[in-house]
């Protein structure tokens, strides 16, 4: 019996409360072809169109990294990012381009360049649901686990975040694949005194190196270290690493760390997370959130994006039945029935939204980290009103159907998760619950990371086929531009910045201006309301339904109004 299971006991939590009579996985292979199941459909959402979406501005930095590591072999190219992410997206866009090399073009096996370079974290992604399990069964239960992985395998916002070629899905798959090692190590400690759980300990510190080599985020190990602490004072604790072990940890943690990210013995490396520490690599001076704008660097603090920014995020982008089983879940935790695996989810949720709220600069896909821990409580809350509704009818109504309703309650949620990612498909970054407003408001709440440059290739394809010989585009995502400009074969181009005051001047009749849901800044905003005063676009682009994109060629009227602009300030 694990050590969770024995503090639940001694709580005295009657064993039937948090184990469903209606679902018992008896069966190891039962239980193996549940996870492969949920495993295999998670990726087929994942994978589903991934390269309908065009590639956003950081994702193409990510493409020239790979391509510079082709031809210079190890650089600091995109250094302020660490090397795992981009070592694996090297590894897949070269085995792409070998099964392409046996296709034509336009077969529909061919796999096209935004396919390959996101690759990598839509299986880390879908793999990520066997990691959540792991950690929640080992926390409370199979059923939990099983309820987690099942919401992680079909939420929207999980096969949304893991469909952009970022650091974040690398971060948390080596987060939580840690934990479970972590996990496993004070069962070990605990119940089998006979067995050495070092070697647990051991692969968590590997584990947390590559975490680090995905990502710097290094206060997420704060959540595994307080875990372990806060049972250091208890006479009867017998999970103590003591200090040899514990420099050990650090000392195998340091040398994955090295292994997976050479790059870092570079110096030009350090120059570059300078720079992006200092704020010298963002480039823009806003977001947009809620139809406002923020300022938007990490040290504006309360001054930038709002605290409240990931909390609006909970209640408008969760399926509307994971998010009640949340909010049934939430108070879950602070029961002692529940049993000690409980401090491990609220240190994680704290830890997330205690830094990460506060920061001025946020986008949205830094939930990705906290998600998986959001979902285990939901499904503890899913877990508790299944078998108390069944309590309660059981009560009023002897009926051997009864004993099914927490399965039903358990099957209804995770429906619900797999109708909101089918509606969504494939703009998962979309979705909005009804209390968001559904999908007439999409874009609302989180333009830049909903839309993330995703109509770019067309945008440049329509204007690809309508521009004259050399003219200018200005956009707020010129490399984007120049890039499918090429791959539409129009070297020509020449494409400037919206918000570069020195270029606008240089606009003539006949050169576009692209305006871009989530890409609406301080240095723009009063150029583009100009330019749509100014007549309508030639060119409306959607995402799906939804509007994401107007192209104006720029006339003399429109250019008077522009130029005013730029001479005023």
């Amino acid at each position: 019996m694990s050590a969770h299971a024995e503090a639940i006991i001694t709580a005295g939590l009657r064993p039937d409360l948090f184990s469903s009579s209606a679902v018992v996985f008896r069966s190891r292979t039962l239980l193996l072809t549940g996870l492969a199941v949920l495993v295999l459909l998670g990726f087929g959402f994942r994978v589903s169109g991934l390269s309908v979406e065009g590639l956003g501005e950081d994702e193409l930095n990510k493409l020239h990294a790979v391509a510079d590591y082709r031809v210079n072999g190890l650089t600091s190219i995109n250094g302020e990012h660490p090397l795992l992410m981009k070592g694996l997206q090297t590894a897949s866009i070269l085995v792409c381009e070998k099964w392409n090399q046996f296709l034509a073009p336009n077969s529909e096996f061919y796999i096209q360049p935004e396919t390959a370079l996101r690759l990598p974290g839509v299986i880390l992604g879908a793999l990520t649901a066997i990691l959540i399990y792991l950690v929640a069964a080992e926390l409370f239960g199979s059923e939990v686990g099983l309820i987690a992985a099942a919401l992680w395998a079909f939420d929207p916002n999980a096969i949304g975040f893991n469909r952009v070629a970022k650091e974040d899905s690398f971060l948390l798959f080596f987060f939580i694949l840690a934990n479970v090692f972590w996990l496993r190590g004070q069962r070990v400690a605990e119940s089998q005194p006979n067995r050495n759980p070092a070697p647990f300990y051991w692969a968590t510190a590997a584990a947390f190196g590559a975490m680090m080599a995905s990502k710097y985020v290094p206060h997420l190990i704060g959540i595994s270290i307080s875990y372990y602490w806060m049972f250091q004072n208890l006479p009867e604790t017998r999970w103590r690493l003591g200090k040899r072990r514990m420099l050990t940890f650090f000392a195998i943690m340091g040398v994955a760390f090295l292994i997976l990210n050479p790059a870092i013995l570079l110096p030009e490396t350090w120059r570059q997370m300078g720079l992006f520490a200092g704020g010298k690599r963002i480039s823009h001076d806003a977001y947009e959130f809620m139809g406002q704008l923020f300022k938007h660097k990490w040290s504006d603090w309360l001054q930038g994006t709002p605290w409240y920014f990931f909390l609006v995020f909970t209640w408008v982008k969760l399926p509307l039945l994971t998010l009640a089983g949340l909010l049934v879940g939430l108070p879950l935790l602070f029961r002692r029935k529940l049993g000690d695996g409980r401090y491990f989810i609220l240190f994680w949720l704290f830890f997330f939204f205690a830094i990460f709220s506060f920061l001025g600069g946020k986008f949205t896909r830094y939930y990705t980290v906290v998600l998986p821990a959001v979902l285990i409580t939901a499904a503890l809350g899913i877990q508790w009103a299944g078998q108390w509704l069944a309590a309660k009818l059981n009560s009023r109504f002897r009926s051997r159907a009864i004993q099914y309703i927490p399965t039903i309650t358990v099957l209804l949620v995770v429906f619900a998760s797999i109708e909101a990612s089918a509606s969504a498909k494939p703009y998962y970054r979309m979705h909005l619950n009804r209390l968001g407003g559904g999908t007439g408001n999409a874009g609302f709440y989180f333009p830049h990371d909903e839309f993330y440059d995703t109509s770019m290739r067309q945008v440049m394809a329509e204007i690809s086929l309508r521009a004259r010989s050399g003219a200018r585009v200005a956009s707020e995502s010129p490399s984007l531009a120049t890039y499918y400009a090429g791959r539409a074969n129009r070297f020509d181009l020449v494409n400037v910045s919206l918000s570069d005051r020195q270029a606008l001047p240089e606009l003539g009749v006949g050169d576009y201006l692209i305006a871009a849901r989530g890409r609406r800044y301080f240095s723009n905003d009063e150029i583009v309301k100009a330019l749509r005063k100014s007549g309508p676009p030639e060119v409306r682009i959607y995402a799906g339904t939804t509007p994401s994109v107007e192209v104006y060629r720029l006339d003399e009227q429109s250019l008077i109004a522009i130029h005013a602009l730029t001479k005023r300030e």
